[in-house]
């Protein structure tokens, strides 16, 4: 059975995260603390704070199927669980022409990389893959517990849920960005964004569900940025939560754009709860 996830999620970068900030992650209410920035193989960033925690999930956002060698991974997998049960995710993902060597046929490396997994005991309802285009969201239904994204919309959510099913999880990421001047926040959440709107796996499903070259040409449009970077006061960030929520995600994963990103972290997962309970 694939594990259930709460609302919310937190992405901290793996070689940074600490012990501190997950125990403050897991008091705070949130769900699941996803490891951005290709985790190591050894999965020794995620163990690090499954042991200081109690409930919350890890998971990878994602392992590089170029750099991660699958049979380190499992072994590794297996060494967590066995303290840990129930509670890591292996997210996987093919990575980008533009920074990953040797990239070619990122469907069949993935599936390839499945195979391996599964043939050391990885189950697949453990795995969700980066899966933004049509042929890697059918590969996640047919071989994963779901799939996990980062620079999407509700949009894009929409689609993945109905490539997917009822039966699979659909964990979008966000930006967030704690700030009520308009402008300014764009402007900062403009710059995050920056790197990524040059890889064209992004670029392109962007176009995919609607988003024009006037979007995404450098400073790229308000429409996108907002649409990517979810800013504001919490109840606004709130508010672009249960948006992705009402598309279909089973957990929505955040990013604090912040000089105090736990700081961030906090409030929103308060505005989160005050929002629900007025709704209940």
């Amino acid at each position: 059975m694939t594990i259930e996830l709460g609302p919310l999620g937190a992405y901290l970068t793996a070689a940074e995260a600490t012990a501190a900030d997950a125990v403050a992650l897991e008091e705070a209410g949130y769900d699941a603390i996803w490891l951005a920035a290709s985790p190591a193989a050894d999965l020794r960033s995620a163990e690090r704070l499954l042991d200081a925690t109690h409930r919350i999930v890890v998971g990878t956002s994602v392992l590089n199927v170029w750099q991660s060698e699958a049979g380190t991974v499992a072994e590794s997998y297996h060494r967590i669980v066995a303290k840990h049960a129930g509670r890591l995710i292996v997210g996987i993902g093919a990575g980008h022409r533009e920074v990953d060597a040797g990239y070619a046929s990122p469907v069949a490396k993935i599936a390839s990389y499945l195979d391996a997994l599964t043939a050391a005991g990885v189950p697949a309802d453990r795995v969700l893959l980066a899966a933004l285009g049509p042929k890697m969201l059918r590969l996640a239904a047919d071989r994963a517990a779901g799939t996990l994204t980062l620079q999407v919309t509700p949009e894009h959510t929409r689609l993945a849920r109905q490539a997917l099913g009822a039966g699979k999880l659909v964990v979008p990421g966000h930006g967030v960005l704690l700030d009520a001047d308009a402008e300014r926040a764009r402007e900062t959440g403009r710059a995050a964004v920056r790197p990524m709107l040059g890889i064209a796996n992004y670029a392109n499903n962007l176009r995919r569900i609607g988003y024009t070259d006037q979007d995404l040409t450098d400073p790229f449009s308000d429409r996108l940025v907002d649409a990517l970077v979810l800013h504001g006061d919490a109840p606004a960030i709130a508010a672009g939560i249960r948006a992705e929520l009402a598309a279909g995600a089973n957990h929505v994963g955040l990013h604090a754009i912040a000089e105090d990103p736990i700081g961030v972290l906090r409030a929103v997962a308060e505005a989160t709860r005050a929002v629900a309970a007025q709704r209940a």
